[in-house]
């Protein structure tokens, strides 16, 4: 048996994994010492038994800090991973001992962050109320190192595609198409029937570049004979689309349940435009490495359940001491009815600005509160 195979069945302790993580985060072996609450010469004392008992260099000290060698970061990469699944075992089994259900910690995109992932969270806190449930929004590109370092159970939204997906498990729980939407004063929407090249005079907001939805709208511009809009603007967020959707005469594309929603708001309108399918179906992820804990595997069929043709999952009017509300939330409601000032825009996308006549601003009265907070 070799030194290092001998060191790490032996002598390798969760200290030692902390202790890597540690000093990669905070490179500095004082500070490192004074946020454990130590004494510096305790940790260098400590990552010189580590790296003698492993026979290797994992650390570069130098006057400036520490640094990590190539052994270095091997190990702090598994030592990240190593401690997530401790963190989680012991989550696991105070669940246990407790009769709740653990925790779950889930990344969701925009796709399912507004009706499909709060469906399913609201069946699961029904029937397991103890369920402790963390969730993250971002995106593809930001969530899959966390399912990789195991800081993320599941990942709920568009199924994502290509060289990363070979190491996922994935369930698909729906196909969802693409929506071309606009705001409702935006003089398309009162046409029945639009062709691409109508869409030319508008300025537009693109997903970034390398994201899920960007190179099959690019594709579908190429089809149409339609160069990638000079005049636009790049965001994920859901929030800035439309909002800018309302101040301009801009155009956009968002998942179809997505524009669903925020038209029965009447925050949008949903261009009539023939959209090909551009996107893999919405569904659930996971790392293939690690076994799905039995609370994320609860979610998995509670998302399967609220998706399942014709069948709506039965939830009890009261969670505890919460009531589930049956309509539109109030702050949505208000939101949807709120009169804000449109800036006008041309057709070549240019806008106008905020309503300055008196019979604008007649028509579009700004309160006390409003012009505060702009």
């Amino acid at each position: 048996m070799s030194q290092l195979d001998a060191y790490v069945r032996a002598s390798f302790k969760p200290r030692h994994l902390q202790l890597l993580v540690a000093l990669d985060e905070i490179r500095h072996l004082g500070k490192v010492a004074a946020s454990i609450n130590v004494t510096q010469p305790a940790v260098s004392k400590a990552l010189a038994e580590l790296e003698r008992g492993l026979g290797l260099k994992l650390f570069e000290r130098t006057a400036r800090g520490v640094y990590p060698t190539a052994y270095g970061e091997c190990l702090i990469r598994r030592a990240r991973v190593m401690l997530s699944e401790l963190a989680q075992t012991r989550d696991e089994l105070r669940g246990l001992i407790s009769g709740s259900s653990g925790s779950i910690r889930v990344g969701v995109l925009a796709t399912a962050a507004l009706e499909l992932l709060p469906r399913a969270l609201a069946v699961l806190k029904s029937r397991q109320p103890g369920v402790s449930v963390l969730v993250r929004e971002g995106t593809v590109e930001t969530l899959l190192p966390d399912i990789w370092l195991g800081n993320l159970d599941l990942i709920v939204g568009r199924l994502p595609d290509g060289r990363s997906a070979q190491a996922l498990g994935e369930k698909t729980l729906m196909e969802e198409g693409v929506s071309v939407v606009a705001g409702r004063h935006h003089p398309l929407v009162r046409r029945k029937r639009l062709r691409w090249s109508d869409l030319r005079p508008f300025p537009w907001v693109l997903p970034p570049v390398n994201t899920l939805l960007r190179e099959p709208l690019e594709r579908v511009f190429g089809i149409h004979g339609i160069a990638i809009p000079a005049n636009r603007i790049e965001t994920l967020s859901v929030h800035v689309i439309r909002a800018y959707l309302h101040y301009t005469n801009a155009i956009a594309a968002l998942a179809a349940d997505v524009s669903r929603y925020y038209e029965s708001l009447g925050l949008l309108a949903v261009l009539p435009l023939e959209m090909p399918k551009l996107m893999r179906p919405v569904g659930v992820v996971w790392s293939r490495h690690r076994p799905l804990t039995p609370g994320a595997q609860a979610l998995i069929q509670c998302l399967e359940e609220v998706v399942r043709p014709g069948k709506t999952p039965a939830v009890p009017p009261l969670i505890g001491n919460t009531i589930l509300a049956r309509s539109r939330p109030e702050g949505l409601r208000s939101a949807a009815s709120r009169k804000l000032p449109v800036l006008k825009s041309t057709q070549d996308g240019k806008s106008g600005g905020p309503p300055t006549t008196s019979e604008d601003r007649a028509r579009h009265p700004v309160g006390p509160r409003e012009s505060r907070s702009r």
